[in-house]
């Protein structure tokens, strides 16, 4: 360590040109279009440390919601820290000062010093020191979007500066006050808030009580269905993202169309005193313009009205209006249109123009909303589009544990005597507590799986002090609407239910939202969560506390947090570890042991079973109007159209499956896509994609036209990597087992110099569907393409397989992977493949290997067995000093590619023979020793598979 200590120092003050570590100081600076903040680095530092000690003058509660994962994970792992704080310019809220009392593990001091304004965060790792200084105090503006500047040094303890820091905050430590519940009472009391920069503002900005002005999302929205309308359009949908103004959208809209009468239809009567309040601000005119045709009104000569989906397709009712009564219709959550109420009235009026509005329009019963309205979306913002357009109330998403019993987790099964145990409410008092919301009021929703677990558990708040209601669909709209109102004004703390708030009930005071029941789907997650997003001046953001248990759905939390249904398991592991991807000032955090009940659930999942495929290609063609290819599925971030690779031999054989195919190819025909398929798609290496492209053109390729292809296209160009392209597309590479899949299909012929097209790839481009297949896939591996590396072999940290490996290291023949095993070397070039965690019924090899990461530069590794010293292999590593080691690693076994983790390097001193118990209870020599990394592995993913 002292080397590479000493190196990076070096290339930091002296040599940018060496080497460097994760020892090198760095400055870090907030670049959100990078998805790099300082946030993730204090994150990682933390994470890993044996100590902390923070000196922070200005902290927030959201600044400190982002360490609170980490803090909870240190603190079960006896880790304890300390903060030095200060009062200076009273920014510092009473609240946060609350809200650091509740973190066990830590200890706070206030100190007195005059303008107190340091910023400062050292922390005690292993072996070594880090200490963080610069512009950023623990608030969440500092933390991810301010342009801050800070600097990251490490080193050792004896380092003189490094005691000087620690002397200096020690001293500050001493004189300071420990903060206790009556410093803060006292301080309370005194308390004279400054204007607070992160207060956010309302949904709509009110120029006047009177006067609403559009939002951007509107703005654009309005504009565009007026451009619709102008084209000839009677129909138009609005996807747009909960809490972002779509009633406000719609008003604004028929504002500017003027009709002589319009028509709102919902789906719930407690939704149409608000949508008429909203309307008539916007509108303005008479009272008696507007009116409601519900079970308690019937004011239908109203030139507005407003009614519900139950009510309007009666025949009795939509038959007293002419069929172009109505100018304007508007549906809103129109995802339900499915249902025949719907249709019935849609069928038979007649309206100039017909608007819908949902945030959710795909569907699982495979009804093409988008055909309803003739494909014509005036507009679409997700979730992730409107918290960067700051339409939405920041949110801090935790994902805990929940409540573990004699050694079993809460699951789908759990008995109601279980889910309402005494230990179990108070452990879910207990992490909500510690979570916290804005302003340490909560006024809540809490999602419950079952109505008889919602009753029990609001009966259970109340009785410890936490003044709860129970609301289900058995409720009526008037009890529904005081228990709201209780809500909002503070009589209550939280409202128990199970669905009844799913979608378009309007409570913008909610501050906290606690999901305690399985997740069924993304979008009911999505809009469970999107209860608390609307902006109101009562709160500063929205806790949302997920209690993850042992479900098998578990897998859909990614999903639904990234807003990427690529159904890809190594993308939703990923969105679990690194979730940088969330916009604005939100943030997500998973504790430890709720993310491992994630991984088990995306280990175990089913996401490529064909009622999956089947649903998701159906949603995407119900959008497109059309059948969509596998290019469609990656630039609609779709599903990766590699899941279709698990279970057919190419796309046409899955479109065949169900009964999609727009004609028929040859057998022959299609083994050439499964060619394509198997070897070409992932878009790993583009030349050979390059080649089969200038294929379609010319019939004839020089090995000259070959490289002159990849210098034009900047890609690698060497003669092993040209010939090696070349006897993979004439199939030399292959071997039999292979072969024998793709017969026939060799796309080139080689004879000298000439690379030519065989017969049978000539007669298959004969068939015009084969060549739109085979464009598709030329395509779709192009896009695929574009997060590789074209001027290396591999690309760190991206997923190979074995095969994959061994061919792109120009190999001259194939290698049957279950002969690879965890290793193959010839001509130089070692290749090494580890699964870290083999489970405990490991039983693929003779011996237990205990292959681990020891660092984020260091991997401890063993040979196959039995080995000697003096093993072919062992001599190659310890005495060819040209031999490049390529290293590859995965999590589990339930990954079948590996992450490149770089080239290695043995460290001589650590290569030693040892005996390990094989499987038959006898001992076996192996070879252990310890690989050092030309670079440091990625943080975020040496965490992942440590």
């Amino acid at each position: 360590m002292t080397d590479l200590l000493e190196q990076s120092l070096k290339k930091a003050f002296i040599d940018n040109k060496v080497d460097g570590s994760k020892y090198d100081p760095k400055i870090i600076i907030n670049q959100p279009k990078k998805n790099e903040f300082l946030q993730t680095t204090l994150q990682d530092e933390i994470s890993q440390c044996e100590d902390f000690f923070f000196t922070v003058a200005f902290i927030t509660q959201s600044g400190l919601n982002a360490l609170k994962t980490f803090l909870y994970d240190l603190d079960k792992q006896g880790v304890r820290g300390r903060i030095l704080t200060s009062t200076y310019l009273n920014f510092n809220h009473p609240e946060v000062f609350e809200s650091l009392l509740k973190i066990p593990n830590l200890e706070v001091k206030i100190s007195d010093k005059v303008g107190f304004h340091s910023k400062g965060y050292l922390f005690k790792q292993k072996d070594y020191y880090s200490f963080i200084v610069g512009s950023s105090n623990l608030t969440m503006n500092a933390l991810k979007k301010n342009y801050e500047w800070n600097v990251r040094l490490t080193s050792y303890e004896s380092g003189a500066l490094i005691q000087q820091i620690h002397n200096h905050m020690e001293e500050e430590w001493e004189k300071a006050q420990t903060l206790t519940p009556d410093w803060i009472a006292h301080y309370a009391v005194n308390y004279k808030p400054i204007i607070n920069a992160q207060t956010t503002l309302p949904e709509i900005e009110e120029n006047t009580p009177d006067y609403i002005v559009a939002n951007k999302m509107q703005r654009e929205a309005l504009d565009n269905l007026k451009e619709l309308r102008e084209t000839g359009a009677t129909r138009g949908l609005v996807i747009s993202a909960t809490g972002t103004g779509k009633t406000y959208l719609a008003a604004l809209d028929v504002l500017n169309f003027k009709p002589k009468r319009m028509l709102f239809i919902v789906h719930r009567e407690q939704i149409l005193l608000k949508a008429k309040e909203s309307f008539q601000k916007i509108l303005g005119g008479l009272d008696s313009d507007y009116g409601i045709l519900s079970g308690s009104s019937k004011e239908i000569k109203a030139k507005y009205l407003f009614t519900t989906v139950q009510m309007m397709s009666k025949p009795e009712y939509y038959e007293k209006f002419d069929n172009d009564y109505f100018d304007y219709i508007l549906i809103d959550e129109v995802h339900k249109v499915g249902a025949k109420s719907y249709r019935d009235i849609i069928d038979y009026f007649e309206p100039q123009f017909l608007l819908g509005m949902t945030a959710t329009p795909d569907r699982t019963d495979e009804f093409n909303i988008f055909e309803l309205f003739d494909y014509q979306i005036a507009y679409e913002i997700r979730l992730q589009d409107a918290l960067d357009e700051d339409l939405l109330c920041p949110f801090y998403y935790f994902g805990v544990t929940d409540y573990e019993q004699d050694g079993r987790l809460i699951d789908e099964v759990t008995s109601l005597q279980n889910l309402v145990a005494e230990e179990r409410v108070n452990y879910l008092i207990d992490k909500i507590d510690y979570y916290g919301c804005s302003h340490n009021i909560p006024k809540g929703l809490i999602f419950c799986s079952r109505k008889d677990e919602a009753k029990e558990l609001a009966q259970l708040f109340n009785d410890k002090g936490y003044l709860s209601e129970c609301l289900t669909g058995d409720d009526s709209i008037v009890y529904r609407e005081k228990v709201i109102q209780q809500l909002e004004s503070g009589e209550i703390n939280y409202i128990f239910t199970v669905d009844v708030f799913n979608e378009g009930i309007d409570i913008p005071k909610i501050n906290q939202v606690v999901m305690l029941r399985n997740t069924q789907s993304s979008i009911i997650f999505i809009q469970q969560l999107g209860r608390g997003l609307r902006k109101d001046k009562s709160k500063e953001f929205v806790t949302v506390i997920d209690f993850i248990g042992n479900y098998k759905n578990n897998y859909m939390i990614p999903m639904a947090l990234s807003g990427n249904p690529s159904r890809n398991k190594d993308n939703m592991r990923k969105d679990t570890y690194d979730v940088n991807y969330i916009s604005g000032l939100s943030a997500i955090n998973f504790e430890e042991i709720a993310k491992e009940r994630i991984f088990e659930a995306i280990s175990n999942s089913k996401l490529d079973s064909l009622k999956e495929l089947r649903e998701s290609y159906f949603n995407l063609k119900n959008r497109l109007n059309r059948v969509p290819y596998l290019q469609d599925f990656v630039k609609y971030n779709w599903l990766d159209p590699l899941i279709f690779n698990s279970n057919y031999k190419n796309y046409y054989d899955f479109l065949v499956k169900i009964k999609e195919n727009e004609a028929t190819i040859s057998e022959l025909e299609e083994r050439f896509l499964t060619e394509f398929t198997r070897e070409f798609l992932s878009g790993l290496r583009c030349h050979e994609i390059l080649v089969i492209q200038a294929l379609l053109e010319k019939s004839v390729l020089t090995k000259n036209e070959v490289v002159e292809l990849f210098q034009k296209n900047n890609i690698l160009c060497d003669n092993e990597t040209v010939d090696s392209v070349l006897r993979i597309l004439s199939s030399e590479y292959f071997i039999a087992n292979t072969l024998k899949i793709y017969t026939d299909a060799q796309f080139i012929s080689m004879e000298e110099d000439k690379n030519s097209r065989t017969k049978n790839f000539e007669n298959a481009l004969e068939n015009n569907y084969f060549r739109v297949l085979l464009d598709d896939l030329i395509k779709t591996s192009q896009l695929l393409n574009s997060k590789y590396d074209s001027h290396a072999i591999f690309t760190p940290y991206q997923k190979y397989r074995r095969k994959d490996a061994i061919r792109l290291l120009n190999w001259e023949k194939e290698q049957n992977p279950q002969n690879v095993g965890g290793y193959i070397y010839k001509d130089n070039k070692f290749i090494i493949f580890v699964t870290l965690d083999k489970g405990d019924d490991f039983t693929g090899a003779l011996v237990a290997y205990e292959d681990k990461l020891i660092e984020s530069n260091k991997m401890l590794w063993y040979t196959k067995s039995p080995r000697t010293i003096n093993s072919p292999e062992v001599k190659e590593i310890i005495e060819n000093k040209q031999l490049q080691i390529y290293v590859f690693a995965n999590r589990d076994r339930s990954e079948k590619d590996f992450y490149y983790l770089g080239k290695a390097k043995p460290i001589t001193d650590s290569i030693e023979q040892v005996e390990k118990e094989a499987s038959n209870k006898k001992m076996q020599s192996v070879v252990q020793m310890e690989l050092i990394f030309d670079k440091e592995i990625e943080y975020k993913l040496y965490q992942f598979l440590k």
